[in-house]
């Protein structure tokens, strides 16, 4: 996919959802689409049926560093295309904000089973509960641990 903006895919995702995205942007293979939390699972859904079929990470971002008036976590899944050739070189990168106070966002392993161990990481690490996940646990933390989530800005190691 080029990253034109005349890219089909862009064009009708910007058509579709033109008062829905917050920020469409795109470099030569990487395309990033920001969208709000109740919109992002439909953006997710046009991706996935216009060929975008995996996940090849979810992260996320504490923003207060950045921006200390903003209270909010970025979360933003890296998707590609493993079944439609012209894609196979374009990343799109599919980001939201939610409020660090509570960070909740719809899970997407319904959508791409391949997230489900990606939102995993990110809860742990972010404290971004994914609801809807399948099995919402931890994954590399101890079972004990009761500190803040270890990337969050606030967390001070002992």
């Amino acid at each position: 996919m080029s990253s034109d903006a005349s890219s089909p895919i862009l064009n009708e995702l910007k058509e579709r959802f033109s008062d829905k995205l917050t920020e469409v942007r795109a470099s030569r293979s990487i395309v990033k689409i920001s969208t709000t939390p109740e919109q992002f699972k439909f953006v997710a859904s046009f991706l996935k049926e216009r060929g975008f079929d995996h996940v090849k990470g979810v992260t996320g971002c504490d923003l207060i560093a950045l921006k200390p008036s903003e209270d909010a976590i970025e979360v933003i899944y890296h998707v590609g295309s493993y079944s439609v050739n012209e894609l196979k070189g374009t990343v799109v990168s599919l980001a939201t904000k939610v409020p660090r106070s509570d960070p909740r966002l719809a899970s997407l392993v319904d959508v791409w089973p391949s997230a489900e161990y990606h939102e995993r990481e990110t809860y742990e690490m972010l404290g971004v509960t994914f609801e809807g996940h399948p099995r919402l646990k931890r994954l590399l933390l101890p079972e004990w641990w009761s500190d803040k989530p270890p990337l969050r800005k606030d967390f001070a190691p002992t």
